[in-house]
């Protein structure tokens, strides 16, 4: 395949990349080769090189792909959906639907963690933390997590941290399967013993971590689960409820009832069902547990001014800094989709959140008031129905009708009402059960399940009460931040390029946004056919036999293939393989997700040009060769570097017996050019929302489909719904991942347009361009900041490490400190100190022009010169532009400035910056430390934004003052203690 710089032109690929023709010549003549070909040769081993280009459909223009996706979309059968089950019918106000989730500046945010430019997202992540505490009653609430499922998965791996003795967990029988068979493998994997039972009729038995309740059941029945509460803390136990959100504006909290751990997901709060996914869960925990709760955490601490911030708290849980210690292997959550319900509940507030669900409730009560056999007296929103012997005959009936009906089993149907209901629907599904009319039903949430005091009196969810508002809300937090539509997005390991328009806009056509994850397959045909050609092409462009995209990060793709790998070797009768083997340069997701496949991780040293260390790696195999069951590897490695040994490294574990895990991670250095699959790897995760276009939004979501080769198929992560939860799966077959066969679903389309718009040449061209874009920035840059890693001929791969380690000796300024300065010039920072403490990695991709990169490096070298000023002894570090970094519009336009430099130099330190709208950090420097010793992790009341100056012992107080919160309690108990 020969690779020219593209025409300028109309086509996708021409749109995709960011240097035209004359800019892509131009960078090669920097970089010092005459052709892509030539440099893509001289970075890439050979040996590496894919013997066959991907075997993909002719590029489609942009045009034509959206009219191929209208067309599979024409085949899915689109009816109101009653069926429940964890997935509910709701309603997406169209202002947050055009201005949160297909607004760029949201959906093409990265994760916050440099907070001072995240303030926006973070503030909506700090309120849907805010109201799943209220509605929980539970005083902390991660910032969501990634299903339903896995979030009880994960509320099963925390009770058994935390209950260190018991080695028995018993699951409701009454919570949704899907949840049964996910949750019940992933504890099985872990070594649980799983019991599924009635938890209603007594718990028995000692050695338990815990149970999990549901809380209504899946048939919609309501139980009061304090009982069983009680019962399981006489025991030394844990107890988790599973929940849905809406209910709790009508039913007790779980936490009001004694629940340590209470887990559900957030979807009816405005998210479409999307096939099953993006969805966000959450969990919320009692006080004592907020050190394990996995996931993302938003705090409030103070900046410089003493000012309350938003950051992203306790962030030494953070997967590379604790690795095989991390309290989950979660590296994506589902932000995007956890702002949507966020701004869902600020938009109804707490008053019209109880308005849909009464009227949600007074339908279902309608329906069961009005047919005969109703099986549960008391309900929410799902009514279960005996019908024997004509269960499926009646949802047969229901589908020719327009109306998507559960049968429960061949005797039950299930009928669940949401938002977009009427009471016209109530008499047609009536008359589908024999009833001539309909009659109002009687209040059935009577005695203690019934919720007595308020919810969400936080005066954010009060506060907007028209469109206007709630349009001025979304922009304004919006304007706080820096997402990839104002600047480059430079992160090394992270791929923040361009989410094609036309992939995105696809996700929220009502012919593939309102399709229910167990729709039959006669309503269907169109998502399946897309999902059939994308996991197609992704085989193709990895070399491997097959692709499951079930999982839905790249998180839980790591765990889906070390599963594989570890279910293979047992099936293999090889069960003391149980060694995985981690170069010390992984990322950190790799150890936590060896733990959670209930691997051994043993660390293999990194030698000193960032390659795996062999003779390290012989001595590992040497001491563990029996044991060995895999060998973790990023490629190109995770210094951004082209490793020659890679095909050697495979060999020698193959050699031993073990598997080759390969990191998918940076697969934007090889798509098209060169296949994991080929050069030695048994098993690969990709991460769609890097590689494949599906946008960060914020920190989620994330696609994580994982690719293998023929032996390892039959291990491919399996349906939940045919999954028997009561009974562990025969060694022979893989486990499922997440609630839906597909996963999330919902954001397909982005990564098979990307494909089909670009196909194996403009795959290929991609790669290269971004291979160019890296090598670009480390020549212009090399003089000031020293390239810490190259490969082959002195060149890296897609990214760059540029290391500050002796400039921090000779000026004191850090590699952090830089990271803060960026903002001034408008840009996000590069990836701090990873894989190496003391850099900045650096990834431009393929998407950004080379003026974007020439302004970053102007950026960079201003940044230089002011260091230089500090070694030279000009200035002081404690005096100078940087140390004060970043400078906000309050700051700059203040009376009171002290500082010995100028504001302009302080704003404005480059003369292309007067050339564009400025941006302003909302924050000054924020105070990590303090937001960890002081955790508050819901929304502060407003007065805590009128501070002055010197407010942080006022915060602190705050933080105590709101124990007293409904919903909140116990928020701040340990804000004066820093040992907590």
């Amino acid at each position: 395949m020969t690779l020219q710089p593209v025409s300028d032109g109309v086509d996708f690929l021409a749109r995709h990349l960011g240097p035209n023709r004359t800019e892509t010549e131009d960078m090669l003549g920097v970089v010092g080769y005459d052709s892509l070909d030539a440099l893509v040769d001289a970075a890439l081993p050979e040996a590496i090189r894919q013997e066959n280009a991907p075997e993909l459909p002719a590029a489609l223009s942009e045009h034509v792909a959206q009219a191929r996706l209208k067309e599979m979309a024409s085949k899915n059968v689109v009816l109101k959906s009653f069926y429940g089950q964890g997935y509910s019918d709701t309603i997406t106000p169209p202002v947050i639907r055009r201005g949160v989730v297909e607004d760029a500046g949201w959906y093409t945010a990265y994760t916050p963690y440099q907070p001072e430019i995240s303030q926006g997202r973070l503030e909506a992540l700090l309120n849907y933390q805010t109201m799943i505490q209220e509605l929980t009653g539970l005083p902390i609430a991660n910032a969501s997590l990634l299903d339903e499922a896995s979030a009880v998965a994960e509320a099963v791996g925390l009770m058994s941290r935390s209950v260190k003795k018991g080695r028995r967990v018993i699951l409701d029988e009454r919570l949704h399967p899907q949840v049964l068979a996910v949750a019940a493998e992933r504890a099985r994997a872990i070594e649980l013993e799983v019991e599924i039972t009635d938890v209603t009729s007594g718990l028995v038995g000692e050695d338990l971590v815990g149970v999990v309740v549901a809380y209504p059941g899946t048939e919609g029945d309501i139980v009061d689960p304090t009982k069983v509460i009680e019962d399981i803390h006489s025991r030394g136990g844990l107890a988790a409820v599973a929940t849905d959100p809406l209910s709790l504006l009508l039913l007790k909290s779980p936490g009001s009832l004694g629940a340590d751990i209470v887990v559900g997901n957030s979807q009816r709060f405005g998210v479409p069902l999307f096939f099953g996914g993006p969805h966000a869960a959450y969990m919320s925990v009692t006080d004592k547990l907020k050190r394990q709760i996995p996931g993302r955490l938003v705090g409030v601490s103070i900046d410089a001014d003493g000012r309350p911030a938003y950051r992203l708290a306790l962030q030494t849980r953070e997967q590379h800094i604790r690795r095989e210690r991390a309290t989950s292997n979660i590296c994506t959550a589902q932000a995007l989709l956890a702002t949507t319900a966020s701004m869902y509940a600020v938009y109804h507030g707490p008053e019209g959140l109880k308005r849909i669900a009464e009227r949600v409730h007074g339908l279902a009560r309608s329906f069961a008031a009005s047919v005969p056999g109703v099986k549960h007296g008391q309900f929410f929103d799902t009514v279960a129905v005996t019908a024997e012997g004509r269960a499926q005959e009646i949802v047969d009936k229901a589908a020719e009708a327009g109306y998507l009906l559960r049968a429960i089993d061949a005797d039950t149907v299930g009928v669940s009402f949401g938002e977009s209901a009427t009471a016209d629907d109530v008499a047609a599904l009536a008359a589908l059960f024999g009833a001539q009319e309909t009659v109002e039903g009687e209040g059935v949430l009577t005695g203690v399940v019934k919720r007595d005091d308020a919810a969400l009196t936080h005066p954010i969810f009060s506060q907007i009460h028209s469109e206007t508002q709630m349009m001025r809300y979304i922009r304004m937090l919006g304007d706080k931040d820096l997402a990839l539509d104002r600047t480059m997005i430079p992160l090394g390991s992270c791929t923040m390029k361009l989410n094609p328009t036309a992939g995105m806009e696809t996700i929220t056509w009502p012919e593939f946004a309102n399709i229910h994850p167990f729709a039959p397959d006669s309503q269907t045909a169109g998502w399946r056919e897309l999902i059939e050609e994308l996991e197609e092409w992704l085989a193709q462009i990895t070399g491997y036999a097959k692709v499951s995209v079930q999982p839905n990060a790249g998180s839980q793709g790591e765990l889906a293939g070390l599963l594989a790998i570890r279910r293979y070797h047992v099936a293999n009768g090889d069960t003391q393989r149980d060694v995985c083997l981690i170069p010390a340069s992984a990322h950190g997701t790799n150890a936590a997700s060896a733990v959670l496949a209930n691997l051994r991780v043993v660390v293999v040293a990194t030698a000193e040009d960032g390659s795996i260390d062999l003779a390290d790696l012989d001595e590992k195999i040497a001491k563990h060769g029996e044991q060995l069951a895999a060998i973790m590897i990023t490629y190109p490695s995770t210094h951004g570097v082209f490793e020659d040994t890679v095909r050697e490294v495979c060999k020698k574990v193959h050699d031993a017996g073990g598997q080759v895990y390969v990191d998918g991670a940076n697969m934007n250095a090889m798509a098209g050019l060169a296949k994991p699959g080929e050069f030695g790897g048994d098993v690969s995760h990709l991460n769609l929302h890097k590689t494949f276009t599906i946008p960060h939004g914020g920190g989620g979501p994330g696609v994580g489909p994982v690719g293998v080769g023929a032996h390892l198929i039959p291990y491919l992560p399996a349906d939940p719904l045919s999954t028997d939860p009561s009974a562990e799966l025969p060694g022979d077959v893989g486990v499922p991942v997440t609630s839906t066969k597909y996963g999330s679903a919902g954001v397909l389309q982005i990564p098979w347009s990307y494909i089909a718009m670009t196909g194996a040449e403009g795959q290929a061209n991609a790669t290269a361009h971004a291979i160019l874009g890296a090598n670009y920035l480390a020549a212009r840059l090399r003089d000031a900041f020293p390239v810490l890693y190259t490969g082959k001929n002195g060149l890296v791969g897609h990214e760059c490490i540029l290391d500050l380690r002796a400039l921090t000796d000779a000026s004191g300024v850090t590699a952090a400190d830089v990271c803060k300065r960026l903002i001034d010039y408008g840009f996000h920072a590069p990836t701090l100190a990873f894989p190496v403490a003391g850099t900045l990695m650096v990834e431009p991709t393929e998407s950004e022009d080379r003026d974007e990169l020439e302004r970053f490096i102007e950026a960079m070298l201003s940044i230089r010169a002011e260091i230089q000023e500090i070694i030279d002894g000009k200035v002081a570090y404690e005096e100078s532009v940087i140390r004060f970094a970043p400078y906000t519009a309050h700051v700059i336009a203040g009376d009171d400035w002290e500082h010995p430099f100028t504001r302009e130099q302080a704003a404005f330190p480059v003369t292309s910056l007067r050339q564009r709208p400025k941006y302003f950090t909302p924050v000054r420097r924020i105070d990590e430390a303090y937001g960890d010793r002081n955790l508050v992790c819901s929304c502060p009341p407003p007065e805590a934004f009128e501070f002055d100056t010197d407010s942080a012992d006022e915060l602190e107080d705050v933080a105590r003052d709101t124990s007293d919160v409904p919903g909140r309690k116990g928020a701040g108990a340990n804000a004066g203690d820093p040992t907590k």
